[in-house]
């Protein structure tokens, strides 16, 4: 695909500090221009290791008691870890949130999958074995360039310090928008749901250009949000050389309506528990794409990660 020459770096928004921030809807300006990915991270070696223990929200290893990720067809009706395993995996394919009850939502989330991913003509809603590896296919066809998202400010290792855990910006709300917490690492719902972007959109390069900006990098450049502490990434379009400026706000308009169709994702902050974009006043030429709206027990530490083994969780599927 023909690259597009790179554009002038967008220059971050001045604001206030970051200990004195006055909205929660400060734009989240990208970091770098739009340039061609530099690569798609080959599949790595991943690891057959449960997933953490939960602290708050089911995992694949929150009970020694509760069937493993991929040792049980799931289908309506079914609860546990392993179904809120799946509901992280699709979350990007109408996308519901990992509470770990297999209803309605999930069967739209597996029908989806298998109609789109897996080209069935008579999606069954039931994840059987074939669902699971093909699950697993569309991991590997779409690894997460790691690289793209750590931070750069010199200073943390790339995904943050973990500082100011349970601590809040001074008078303001105790929200999401206002919690100084560096969480450890990208948001895994976030990346599969980044993944399906990329599968649905094959015709278009599609980079990351802001990943993780922790408070010190938020601080050299008076930055005012903590979005982007693991809750969020901004994704870019690459424009053909043909393309204009105008070309670049209609195809980010396109990314935000396919998101919207095909992970049930919010314009603006205003429900909860649902995946937010920018509206395009905000974010014109890049698609900001968040979790600031989830519950706390969506956001516990074990649901980030920092490189795809972590993202993957990889277990042998032995249903």
């Amino acid at each position: 695909m023909a690259t597009k020459t790179p554009k002038t770096p967008k220059t971050p928004k001045t604001g206030e500090t970051a200990a004195t921030p006055s909205t929660p809807t400060t734009p989240d300006t990208p970091d770098t221009p739009k340039t061609a990915q530099t690569s798609m991270t080959p599949p790595p070696a991943l690891a057959t290791a449960a997933a953490p223990t939960s602290r708050g929200m089911p995992t694949a290893a929150a009970s020694v008691s509760a069937p493993a990720y991929g040792s049980r067809a799931l289908r309506t009706g079914c609860n546990g870890p392993d179904v809120a395993e799946l509901q992280i995996r699709l979350a990007g394919f109408r996308g519901t949130m990992p509470d770990g009850d297999f209803g309605g939502g999930t069967v739209l989330q597996v029908t989806s999958f298998q109609r789109d991913f897996m080209k069935l003509a008579a999606p069954t809603g039931v994840v059987d074995r074939a669902t699971f590896l093909a699950i697993d296919a569309f991991a590997d066809k779409y690894p997460i360039d790691f690289n793209l998202l750590r931070c750069r400010c010199s200073t943390c290792k790339g995904f943050g310090q973990q500082l100011f855990k349970g601590l809040y910006f001074d008078g303001q709300p105790k929200t999401e928008a206002f919690y100084r917490y560096e969480y450890p690492g990208i948001h895994r719902m976030l990346l599969w749901a980044a993944r399906a972007v990329f599968f649905y959109m094959p015709k278009r390069q599609l980079t990351f250009n802001s990943g993780y900006r922790c408070s010190v990098d938020n601080a050299k450049h008076q930055r005012n949000t903590t979005n982007h502490h693991g809750k969020a990434v901004d994704l870019d379009i690459v424009l053909t050389p043909s393309e204009s400026k105008m070309d670049d706000r209609a195809n980010c308009d396109a990314v935000r309506g396919m998101l919207g169709e095909t992970a049930n994702a919010q314009i603006g902050w205003g429900t909860r528990n649902r995946k937010s974009l920018e509206p395009r006043e905000i974010a014109p030429t890049w698609v900001h794409y968040d979790v600031r709206c989830y519950e706390a027990k969506y956001l516990t530490d074990d649901t980030f990660c920092t490189s795809n083994a972590a993202l993957n969780a990889r277990l042998p599927i032995t249903c």
